[in-house]
C-alpha cells in the first residue's frame, strides 16, 4: 500500500538469454524467490536489472526507520542474494543516476560493480534520511551532483551522489515520535493536501509530488470522498495542482529521469470514485484526461489499495515500448504522449496480481508484486468467518512473456465523467477514453427539472481538436443508453449539457471474450463437482520464520470430510507429511470453511454484505448447491494484499474491500466445474486443493506428498483467467410473490458475455416489467427497457452485443408471481 516514480531504458547490456535454472517454477513463479520479513506485509517496492543482476527491494507498511526488508542481487542463473547492507523500511523509490553511473534504489545506492552503499534511517552524525521513501527525483539545479528524494509524509530530501550525504529540505512526518517507544506518529506535517504520498519526478523546472490518500477515520470507510493531491514545487514554493488522488509521476525518461527536462512531458496517473485521472504537463501547463476502471479493487480513499502503479519502458533502446499498470488493467501507453498529441492509448488485458514494479530483463518481463500480507488491514468481511492472514507476509517475483500484459482478462471498463453531480450550462467534461473497444456505450441520467440536451464531440486524432458526434435529449428525471458502433470514431470523447442540470454521464467498454467455454489443461488434475472422491485440505502459511505452507489434509467421500492428517509443502514444493498435532489442530480451527455466509435459493445466490445491501449472483452446476451448504468449498478468501477472491457456486470474483464498495463492485473472472475445497497464496503462488484422487502423480501443476496420500495444485493467481469466461443462470425472482412496484434486489450482470432474459407470470392480465441497470455498482439506477408479459406468456429477449452494466434489477406494474429468468453463455 504504499508509492513511487516510473519509466525504464536499458543502460547495461544483458544477456540475451537466462541460464536454466534448477529450481522449480510454475507459472513463471519461482518458490525458492520467494521475499519475506517479520512486518504485516511485504512487498516489491522496486525491481531494476542493473550491473548485470535483477535487483529487488520489500518494504513493510509504515516502517519510517527500518525493518527486517531486504535488498536482494538476483543473477542470470536465478540465484537469490540477500545483501548483507540492508536496512528495510517502506521503500519503493529507485532511479538510475547517469552521471554516477548509479542506481539509486531503497535507502541504497549501487555502482555499475554491484557495490552497495547505504544511507541510515536513523544515527549517522547527521548523515541520517528518515521516512518512507516513496520516490526520486533529478536535482532542479545540481542535476549531475545531486538526486532528490521523497517520502510518503512529505520528507524531502537532496544528496550528494558521491558522499551520500543527505540535506533535509522538508522534515518527514515521522520524526515526531514518541520518544519511549522509538514508534512513528506517520502524520504529514500539513505542507500538502494529503495522507500517503506516493510518484515524484522532475522536469519543466519542477519537481512534482503526488499522495493518494487521506487521513481520518471516514476515508477508511468511504470511497468516494475528497482525497489526495497532486503537487509541484520550484525550489522555493509549493504549489497544489489538483486535489484528486495520484499515484505514479514520471516522463519518456522513465527511471533515468527526462533526456530534454525543459520540454519533455511528466506524466501522472490517479483516480477518483468515478474514473481514472491521466495528466500531462508540458507547454507550462497541466491537461487531465480520463480512463475507464478495470478494477476496483484499487479504490480506498485512504489510498492502501493501491501500491505503485507504473508507467515504465519495457521495450529497447531501438524500439522503446511503454507499458502501464493501472486499476487492474496493463495499458499500452504512447510514449510521445502530450496535450498535442494524446492518441495511442490502448487497453491490453486485465490481470489480478498486485503488481508493486517491473522490468525487461533476459527477454521476460518481471513483476514484483504485493502477495500475501500477514495483517489484513481493513479488509475484513464475514464471507471469511474468522480467518486470519499467513503467519509471515510475502511476496514474489513473476517471470512472463514479453507479451504476457495482451494475454490475460477481458479488457472490460468502465467509468463516469460526471456523477450525480450539478453541472452548469454549456459546461464541458474532461476528454474520456474513446479508442480500443469493439462495443462501447453511454448511460447517462439527467437528475434536474427540465429537459436537456446532451452533447457528445469527439478528438479524432488526438491532436485537441473537437467535432460534434451527436446530440442526446433527456427528459427531466430520465435516462438514456447510446450505444456506439465502429463508425463513431475518435481517440477521446468528451459531453456538455445545454442546460444546467444535476447529470450522470458513465461509459461502458467491452471487448469480444473469445475465451473457451473449458478449463485450460494446466487445471487437468483438479476435481470436479461430480467427483465422488476427492483430496482436499485446509491451508495456511506457517510464521515464525518456518517458511512453508501447512496443509490440514481432508478427503471427501461425497460431502464428508474425513481427517488425512498434516502436510508441509516447501520452498522445493516438496509436500511431506508431518506429525504437528498443534499446528494441525491450530489450522483446523481456525481456517475452517464458515458456514451460511451465503445463502443458495432456487434463483440465485443471495449475498448480505456488512453494510446490510444485498446482492444476487448467478448460479453456477446444481452440485455446487450442496457443497455450499455443506461448507465443504472456501468462498472467501485474501489471496492478493488487500483485496479477496470470491469463489462462489462455479465461478471465481475478484471482490474489492469494503472500504472500496466490496460487493457492489464485484468481477466476475471465470467460471467452472471444479470442487476448490481451499486456496490461499503461498510465495506468490495461488495454491488450491481439491485433487481428483485419480490425478495422483506429480505434472506441471500438481504436487502430490512422498506417501501419495496428499496434493495440491499451484500456479498464479492470473491462471484463473484459463478457467474460462464467466457463466452462470439465475435471476433475482424464480416463482416469487412480488408487489407492484416493488424492485427485486440487484442481480450481477457486467462482465459477462452472451446475455438473454425470459420473463413471466401468474396474473390473469398482462404485466409490464420495468429493467432497470446500474451501471456504475453505486448507482444510480436507469431505466433501460419495459416488457409488457401477457397471462401464460413468456417474453424473450436476447442482450445485444454492446449493452453493458453491472446490476440489473426489475418492478412489476402488478403483484403477481413472477420470474426474471437470465442465462449467461
Amino acid at each position: 500500500m504504499w508509492a513511487l516514480v516510473a519509466g525504464s531504458v536499458m543502460c547495461i547490456a544483458q544477456p540475451t538469454f537466462a541460464q536454466k535454472s534448477k529450481q522449480p517454477s510454475y507459472s513463471g513463479i519461482y518458490p525458492h524467490l520467494a521475499m519475506y520479513n517479520n512486518e504485516g506485509e511485504c512487498g516489491t517496492g522496486a525491481v531494476v536489472r542493473w550491473a548485470g543482476k535483477l535487483w529487488a527491494i520489500t518494504y513493510g507498511p509504515h516502517l519510517p526507520f527500518g525493518s527486517s526488508d531486504k535488498l536482494y542481487e538476483i543473477g542470470t542463473d536465478l540465484k537469490q542474494t540477500v545483501r548483507p547492507e540492508s536496512i528495510g523500511g517502506t521503500p519503493a523509490n529507485r532511479m538510475i543516476h547517469r552521471e554516477s553511473n548509479q542506481l539509486f534504489i531503497g535507502p541504497y545506492a549501487i555502482d555499475s560493480k554491484g557495490e552497495v552503499r547505504t544511507i541510515p534511517y536513523k544515527g549517522g552524525e547527521g548523515r541520517a534520511m528518515p521516512g518512507r521513501h516513496t520516490g526520486n527525483a533529478r536535482h532542479l539545479t545540481d542535476p549531475a551532483g545531486k538526486i532528490l528524494y521523497g517520502t510518503m509524509e512529505e520528507g524531502f530530501y537532496e544528496v550528494d551522489v558521491k558522499t551520500l550525504a543527505p540535506k533535509m529540505l522538508y522534515e518527514d512526518g515521522n520524526v515526531d515520535r514518541d520518544k519511549e517507544t522509538n514508534k512513528a506518529t506517520y502524520q504529514t506535517k500539513g505542507l500538502l493536501p494529503g495522507t500517503h504520498g506516493k510518484g515524484f519526478y522532475s522536469g519543466q523546472g519542477v519537481a512534482v509530488y503526488s499522495n493518494n490518500g487521506e487521513p481520518g477515520r471516514k476515508a477508511e470507510i468511504q470511497f468516494d470522498i475528497e482525497s489526495g493531491s497532486l503537487s509541484e514545487w520550484d525550489g522555493k514554493n509549493w504549489k497544489v495542482v489538483r486535489r484528486n488522488q495520484f499515484v505514479e509521476v514520471t516522463g519518456p525518461g522513465g527511471i533515468e529521469g527526462n533526456r530534454n527536462p525543459a520540454t519533455d512531458p511528466i506524466w501522472a496517473t490517479g483516480w477518483d470514485h468515478k474514473s481514472v485521472l491521466l495528466g500531462v504537463r508540458d507547454h507550462g501547463k497541466w491537461t487531465f484526461y480520463r480512463l475507464p476502471k478495470a478494477s476496483h479493487a484499487y479504490d480506498g480513499a485512504h489510498g492502501w489499495n493501491t501500491e505503485w502503479p507504473r508507467i515504465r519502458d519495457v521495450g529497447t533502446v531501438q524500439q522503446p515500448d511503454y507499458l502501464m499498470t493501472m486499476h487492474g488493467m496493463f495499458w499500452k501507453f504512447p510514449g510521445q504522449f502530450n496535450s498535442q498529441n494524446s492518441a495511442g492509448i490502448r487497453p491490453r488485458s486485465a490481470y489480478l496480481k498486485v503488481i508493486g514494479d517491473f522490468t525487461r530483463w533476459n527477454g521476460q518481463l518481471v513483476f514484483g508484486c504485493d502477495d500475501s500480507a500477514q495483517r489484513e488491514f481493513l479488509n475484513k468481511r464475514k464471507a471469511k468467518g474468522g480467518i486470519e492472514g499467513p503467519g509471515q507476509s510475502n511476496s514474489n517475483l513473476w517471470f512472463t512473456p514479453l507479451d504476457l500484459p495482451d494475454q490475460l482478462g477481458p479488457n472490460a471498463a468502465e467509468g463516469s465523467v460526471w456523477l450525480n453531480e450539478a453541472v452548469k450550462a454549456g459546461q464541458t467534461s474532461e476528454p474520456f477514453l474513446f479508442a480500443g473497444w469493439a462495443h462501447r456505450g453511454v448511460w447517462i441520467r439527467n437528475e434536474g427539472d427540465s429537459e436537456t440536451d446532451f452533447v457528445l464531440e469527439v478528438d479524432k486524432k488526438g491532436n485537441g481538436e473537437w467535432t460534434v458526434l451527436k446530440t442526446l435529449k433527456v427528459g427531466a428525471g430520465m435516462a438514456s443508453n447510446e450505444a456506439f458502433s465502429n463508425a463513431d470514431a475518435g481517440e477521446w470523447v468528451r459531453v456538455r449539457s445545454v442546460k444546467a442540470t444535476t447529470a450522470t454521464v458513465h461509459f461502458n467498454y467491452t471487448s469480444d471474450d473469445r475465451r473457451a467455454g473449458t478449463p485450460d489443461a494446466i487445471f487437468k488434475g483438479l476435481s470436479n463437482t461430480g467427483a465422488t472422491a476427492s483430496h482436499g485440505g485446509l491451508l495456511y502459511g506457517l510464521g515464525e520464520n518456518r517458511r512453508v505452507l501447512g496443509v490440514a489434509a481432508t478427503d471427501f467421500k461425497g460431502t464428508k470430510p474425513v481427517d488425512a492428517g498434516y502436510y508441509e509443502l516447501d520452498r522445493n514444493m516438496q509436500l511431506t507429511r508431518q506429525e504437528d498435532a498443534k499446528i494441525h489442530a491450530f489450522i483446523q480451527t481456525k481456517f475452517a470453511i464458515p458456514k451460511q455466509v451465503v445463502t443458495v435459493e432456487a434463483s440465485s445466490v443471495l449475498v448480505v454484505d456488512d453494510k446490510g445491501r444485498r446482492w444476487r449472483l448467478p448460479l453456477g452446476n446444481d452440485a455446487f448447491t450442496g457443497l455450499t451448504n455443506e461448507a465443504s468449498l472456501r468462498i472467501c478468501r485474501e489471496v492478493a494484499t488487500e483485496r479477496d477472491l470470491f469463489n462462489c457456486h462455479g465461478t471465481f470474483y475478484e471482490l474489492p474491500a469494503e472500504n472500496a464498495d466490496g460487493y457492489a463492485k464485484i468481477r466476475p473472472v471465470s467460471s467452472h466445474n471444479l470442487r476448490i475445497h481451499d486456496y490461499a497464496s503461498y510465495r506468490g503462488l495461488l495454491v488450491m486443493t481439491g485433487i481428483d484422487p485419480k490425478a495422483m502423480q506429480n505434472s506441471e501443476h500438481i504436487i502430490v506428498s512422498d506417501d501419495k496420500k496428499a496434493a495440491v495444485w499451484a500456479g498464479a493467481i492470473d491462471d484463473l483467467w484459463k478457467l474460462g469466461k464467466p457463466t452462470g443462470h439465475g435471476g433475482p425472482w424464480k416463482d416469487t410473490q412480488v408487489n407492484a412496484a416493488q424492485s427485486s434486489d440487484p442481480y450481477l450482470i457486467g462482465f459477462y458475455d452472451q446475455k438473454s432474459l425470459k420473463l413471466s407470470h401468474d396474473a390473469k392480465e398482462a404485466v409490464t416489467f420495468t429493467l432497470e441497470a446500474d451501471p456504475i455498482g453505486n448507482g444510480p439506477w436507469m431505466a433501460y427497457k419495459s416488457f409488457t408479459v401477457k397471462p401464460g406468456q413468456t417474453v424473450s429477449f436476447a442482450f445485444p452485443k454492446n449493452f453493458s452494466a453491472r446490476w440489473v434489477r426489475f418492478t412489476a406494474d402488478k403483484s403477481c408471481k413472477a420470474t426474471a429468468w437470465l442465462e449467461y453463455r
